[in-house]
């Protein structure tokens, strides 16, 4: 148990910090889930996954890896309308 008035303080922004990055960890899990079902878009997943890193709870290089997966697992949309408009262009 804390000693200090200050300790005391510390212990209870803890928890508050403890319950939110609790809540910010099990969002991840779940869209990473998502993204493995293909229920997700790209964009909503990448704005997940930018949040965790920028918040320092999971590391930037691991934020890159996630993103790479999202991309290889996920299609992208931008690509779609490339590919239609340059398919239909050609004819």
């Amino acid at each position: 148990m804390p000693v200090t008035k200050s300790a005391t303080k510390k212990l209870r922004r803890d928890k508050r910090r403890t319950a939110h990055n609790d809540d910010v960890r099990a969002l991840l899990r779940d869209t990473m889930r998502r993204v493995r079902k293909g229920t997700i878009t790209t964009p909503e997943a990448y704005a997940v996954v930018d949040k965790t890193a920028k918040i320092n709870l999971i590391h930037p290089n691991k934020a890159a890896r996630l993103k790479s997966k999202i991309a290889t697992v996920l299609p992208n949309p931008a690509k779609k309308k490339a590919s239609v408009k340059s398919s239909a262009s050609g004819k």
